[in-house]
């Protein structure tokens, strides 16, 4: 076990822990939270997805059901009134910085839950710790950063932490998504690949080739596109922790 603080002994140390940290949360967001619960594209077994829920209750503190709900729910209304988060209704800076701000809004509101956030899960787990005790998991987080990075830097870790998500999946990829980039579909709503090599994000760069086809596991399309998210989907089925439910187009 690393002494207290031993982890900020040099300055790379905390900094390449925040790009796998992040680059783990992305990932989890992306196979479990998305493709797997909220468009049922591919079936996790239970000991993949395990780790990336007790991840994401440490690193986000996001409510499973919260978030299928929400991302269903701009599906159902992208970029039209009702979306949660569309940059042509309330505008990219908006997005882009309060993202996580129309999140809550948005599960917040009566009967949100109830018709778009069925079919996750309510196993014990969720019922007792990850759903009603969200706000421990990234108290335990801080917990861990400041034991290896100590009480100045281990602090600074947690916060780029706890803004990542709403920075990077509610700002970037709902808002820049919708905004700048290519695109191979001509789908009603505004949705725009941000880049052909998707591996920051854990694939969702290729946002308007996923909602070209939102039950893809797949987001890739194009010979010279790369979906990283594909890849590990790909890595997990091949050892039984995933099976492809949907082909895709």
């Amino acid at each position: 076990m690393p002494d207290f603080g031993s982890w900020a002994s040099a300055w790379w140390k905390p900094v390449l822990f925040i790009v796998v940290a992040g680059h783990l949360t992305n990932v989890s967001v992306t196979l479990f939270l998305h493709r797997a619960q909220t468009h049922r594209g591919v079936k996790l077994h239970y000991l993949a997805a395990l780790p990336m829920r007790i991840w994401l209750w440490l690193s986000t503190a996001i409510v499973t059901k919260e978030w299928v709900a929400c991302h269903r729910k701009h599906h159902a209304f992208a970029d039209r009134e009702g979306d949660p988060h569309s940059p042509l209704i309330e505008g990219l800076r908006n997005i882009v910085l309060k993202g996580a701000f129309y999140y809550r809004k948005t599960v917040r509101q009566p009967g949100v839950l109830e018709k778009y956030g069925k079919g996750t899960p309510n196993d014990w787990l969720e019922r007792h710790l990850l759903s009603p005790l969200n706000w421990l998991g990234i108290l335990v987080m801080l917990t861990v950063d400041i034991y290896l990075f100590g009480f100045f830097v281990g602090p600074i870790v947690w916060g780029i932490q706890m803004i990542w998500i709403p920075f990077w999946a509610a700002g970037i990829v709902n808002g820049v998504g919708h905004a700048f980039g290519y695109r191979n579909f001509d789908v009603k709503d505004a949705s725009r690949n941000i880049s052909p090599i998707a591996i920051w994000l854990g694939g969702e760069e290729l946002h308007n080739n996923h909602h070209a086809d939102p039950r893809s596991p797949s987001f890739r399309r194009k010979w010279y596109e790369l979906d990283i998210g594909w890849v590990y989907l790909r890595v997990l089925a091949f050892f039984g922790l995933a099976r492809i439910e949907h082909s895709g187009s």
